[in-house]
């Protein structure tokens, strides 16, 4: 079974999946993986280089071989969506790709009783919704969210400049698409703090049961 976790910014989820994995269930980061791929996957590289140029990586000695170049690649593909759009082209089928070679949880072997958590901010962006079995969405009060937020990014240190950096970013980010289609097996979590880290997990836990 894979499973999709999902939510915005500050609304919790990666505690949630660093929960389920105390618990000793695989879970899978997809920024975290992400970013290996990039750095392994010749293909990836070449395509990348092809749209961004050779200054999207970083060329180090031979022994340390190359490195993605992420200010200029945000500089970028940030200053224009389509090309945020093609990048993403590139490195979204291959972050699928790889957690569906992941054994046991490849299709054919689904039937084993494995569990495998993806956790994604851009899940349904992502298409990542289209592999799994059930998805759990994260959700918690825009205030909770900031709060986290500066917490973790700026120290606690809640300046006005710092405060409107995160109500930018949330609410840069879209709403996840396909919630509401009654095909979707979704379970809506609210973690605002009033409930145990380990409540929560619990509560998944018994969803995907």
């Amino acid at each position: 079974m894979i499973v999709g976790i999902t939510g915005g910014i500050g609304s919790g989820k990666s505690t949630i999946a660093r929960a389920l994995a105390a618990r000793g269930f695989a879970v899978y980061d997809c920024d975290k993986e992400a970013k290996r791929i990039i750095a392994e996957n010749k293909e990836v590289q070449r395509r990348i280089t092809e749209l961004l140029g050779p200054e999207a990586f970083v060329h180090r000695p031979s022994s340390l071989g190359i490195s993605y170049n992420t200010a200029y690649v945000a500089s970028r593909v940030f200053a224009e969506p389509e090309l945020l759009a093609r990048l993403n082209a590139i490195v979204h089928p291959a972050v699928k790709a790889d957690i569906l070679q992941r054994s046991p949880f490849s299709p054919s072997e689904r039937g084993t009783g494995g569990v495998l958590f993806i956790e994604s901010a851009i899940l349904y962006e992502a298409g990542l919704d289209e592999i799994c079995d059930r998805i759990i969405q994260v959700e918690a009060p825009e205030e909770v969210r900031l709060a986290r937020t500066i917490a973790r990014d700026y120290r606690g240190e809640d300046t006005p400049e710092h405060i409107n950096k995160v109500r930018a970013r949330i609410r840069a980010q879209k709403n996840s698409a396909g919630l509401s289609d009654p095909r979707r097996d979704v379970l809506t979590i609210l973690n605002d703090g009033t409930r145990s880290v380990s409540d929560l997990a619990e509560t998944i836990l018994a969803f995907i049961a």
